[in-house]
């Protein structure tokens, strides 16, 4: 429990550098996002626009949040804010969820130059938290080897991202 709030808390701090930050980039690493459709008009929904985005993300994050069956938040009050609402379509529809699915996205981010844009940043957040679910509740030893890796993978992209120098 502790490494988890450690991981929150690395990432909170990882949104405040990231909000704002106008980022370069070359490929679509995300590709489920540009099919999401709401009300028949295309968006590409994104959560963090703000520090207090920012803020409520790591709020929701502590409260706990569930992958399986469906995106869930345990807090009731969180989870009926509009804003969660993106969270929910972001988590279901766009974040990868089949392990092959994530090593081709850790795959992209070793052939990726730059930083990330605020939006592949915060999904690549979310990926990273469904997998250390995915690792936690996985009951065979060589599946949680799989998520592990697949952690680890995801981790190392976000913490290159972030030392990376302009």
């Amino acid at each position: 429990m502790v490494s988890l709030q450690i991981l929150l808390r690395f990432g909170l701090i990882c949104c405040f550098l990231r909000t704002c930050a106008s980022r370069c980039r070359t490929k679509t690493l995300f590709p489920a996002a540009s099919r999401v459709k709401r009300e028949s008009t295309a968006v590409n929904p994104t959560f963090c626009r703000s520090r207090s985005d920012a803020r409520l993300l790591f709020e929701i994050l502590m409260a706990g949040i569930h992958f399986d069956p469906t995106f869930s938040v345990e807090d009731p009050e969180l989870s009926s804010l509009r804003k969660t609402k993106n969270l929910d379509v972001i988590c279901e529809e766009i974040i990868p969820k089949a392990l092959p699915d994530i090593l081709r996205l850790i795959s992209e981010f070793s052939h990726h130059n730059g930083h990330l844009h605020q939006e592949d940043f915060e999904r690549t957040l979310m990926t990273l938290v469904y997998t250390s679910q995915k690792m936690v509740n996985s009951a065979e030893k060589h599946q949680r080897e799989a998520w592990a890796r697949s952690f680890s993978g995801l981790f190392r992209a976000l913490k290159k991202d972030l030392t990376l120098t302009d």
